[in-house]
């Protein structure tokens, strides 16, 4: 069954920088385009980054373009959310989310507050 697991959540300071992972099982990673997406409290679920199943291609909200940078490393079936100056306003619960089949998979979120 097709699994997504975050992890790399936590507090740091404005400025500072999160790496975020998601790892996922249960499908074949490397035919797969992959999405990080984040919900802050009291506002919709919003897209953050996108990138190809080879990595050859990514996206990014303007909110966070040249701060956060979207990986992936297909031998280990893991994709990665680097966040560097990290603004309060990027509190939020960040997800990864893919597409198999037509059927949409969610991971469990990972609390990412910027706040010093």
């Amino acid at each position: 069954q097709v699994q997504l697991v975050e992890s790399g959540g936590g507090l740091v300071q404005p400025g500072g920088s999160l790496r975020l992972s998601c790892a996922a099982s249960g499908f074949t990673f490397s035919n797969n385009a992959m999405r990080w997406y984040r919900q802050a409290p009291g506002k919709e679920r919003e897209l953050v980054a996108t990138i190809s199943n080879t990595g050859g291609s990514t996206y990014y909200a303007d909110s966070v373009k040249g701060r956060f940078t979207i990986s992936r490393d297909n031998a280990k079936n893991t994709v990665y959310l680097q966040m560097n100056s990290l603004k309060p306003e990027d509190t939020a619960v960040y997800y990864c989310k893919t597409l198999v089949l037509l059927r949409h998979y969610w991971g469990q979120g990972t609390q990412v507050t910027v706040s010093s």
